[in-house]
């Protein structure tokens, strides 16, 4: 049986070309500067590095809270 991961593809590298994050319009991503990489079906979404901070450290902290293995109140119904 494989094992699952929560995390979807994603990598950091360098841009090959300047453009604008994908979270934030007003960001630009310089050619040579890192950046994150993310799976998006066929594509990728590219992120600067300010934005890259806060999803890496938004995740990491919904990923804490699900090691409790506590379960949570939701009204799915």
């Amino acid at each position: 049986m494989a094992i699952k991961s929560l995390v979807v593809h994603v990598m950091v590298d360098t841009a090959g070309k300047a453009h604008n994050c994908q979270a934030n319009a007003r960001h630009r991503i310089e050619r040579g500067e890192v950046r994150l990489k993310v799976s998006n079906g066929r594509s990728w979404d590219h992120y600067c590095r300010a934005c890259a901070e806060n999803i890496i450290a938004r995740d990491i902290q919904k990923l804490t809270s699900l090691q409790s293995l506590t379960p949570t109140t939701d009204n799915l119904g």
